[in-house]
């Protein structure tokens, strides 16, 4: 699987780097039909499963001259992902997209991986012209258990309320910037339900008082759970996602939280949290953000 991926990889930097042009390319591709019938959420879901399969086609999604990486662990471009592939032991990767949403050029994902070890994960794509040119993600290992007894993964997958999704995001937004980032928590029932709050991270239990409590509980630890800055939030519906940083057991860490609403309020939670290493760590200089 691993070697197809990479013979798909160079040759496609073969027959970029010999085209005068990426239109020039798109035009005598044979596969320029497939490619321009599929939406850019269909593209990024192949992308991701031909980790798995080995299929050679999702390659050309990508426009290399452009593809700006952001997981800080592996290396700019084509050659970077390439080489992570290398590294995986033979057979091991898998991949199943649980939920993918579309928000303007952007597509981000929720997945389940085996990636070097079982992770749950947030991706985030950029098109331009039909073709990915930047990519971030934020990685989590999967509990065997959680607080909930909710899985990382479960919950409705139905997107709903299109017409709603610019006030789902503004409401998202407002809750970062006040209640997180801001430190008002007595604001928090404005923007959860009171009602119902569905909880997928494994250290929490459901509704407003058992984040109250996995809250409370880290601060008396001497390790508050600190949003310092949001940085985007990009929605479909009813799901919103909101990528920020900040401060998690004391270790600089990206927030990527996936939020449901319903009848303007959040109802339901899933989340990564990654620690951001050390610049000297980084295999690209792009940022986490």
């Amino acid at each position: 699987m691993v070697k197809s991926i990479l013979r798909s990889l160079a040759i496609a930097i073969v027959l970029w780097s010999c085209a005068t042009s990426q239109k020039e390319l798109l035009v005598t591709n044979k596969n320029t039909k497939t490619m321009k019938a599929k939406s850019n959420k269909e593209k990024v879901i192949a992308l991701l499963e031909s980790i798995e399969t080995g299929d050679t086609i999702p390659v050309s999604y990508i426009n290399h001259n452009k593809y700006i990486q952001h997981n800080l662990s592996v290396g700019d471009g084509l050659a970077g992902f390439g080489k992570v592939l290398s590294q995986l032991p033979k057979g091991s990767a898998k991949v199943s997209v649980i939920r993918a949403f579309q928000d303007g050029d952007y597509v981000f994902t929720h997945t389940k991986y085996n990636f070097f070890g079982p992770k749950a994960g947030f991706d985030i794509f950029r098109f331009e012209d039909g073709l990915i040119v930047e990519h971030w993600d934020n990685l989590q290992e999967i509990a065997e258990k959680t607080v909930s007894g909710r899985t990382q993964f479960d919950g409705t997958v139905i997107i709903d309320g299109l017409e709603k999704t610019k006030q789902h995001k503004k409401l998202v937004k407002r809750f970062v910037d006040e209640v997180l980032v801001g430190n008002n928590p007595t604001e928090i029932a404005e923007y959860i339900s009171t009602e119902q709050y569905l909880q997928h991270n494994p250290k929490v239990a459901d509704g407003l008082e058992g984040l109250g409590k996995a809250l409370e509980e880290l601060a008396k630890a001497g390790m508050p759970m600190k949003y310092t800055k949001n940085h985007f939030v990009l929605g479909e519906g009813n799901f919103v996602l909101s990528v920020s940083e900040g401060e998690f057991l004391k270790k600089h860490v990206a927030f990527y939280d996936l939020f449901r609403i319903e009848n303007d309020k959040i109802v339901e939670h899933w989340d990564t949290i990654e620690v951001i290493p050390e610049r000297a760590a980084w295999k690209n200089n792009n940022g986490k953000f």
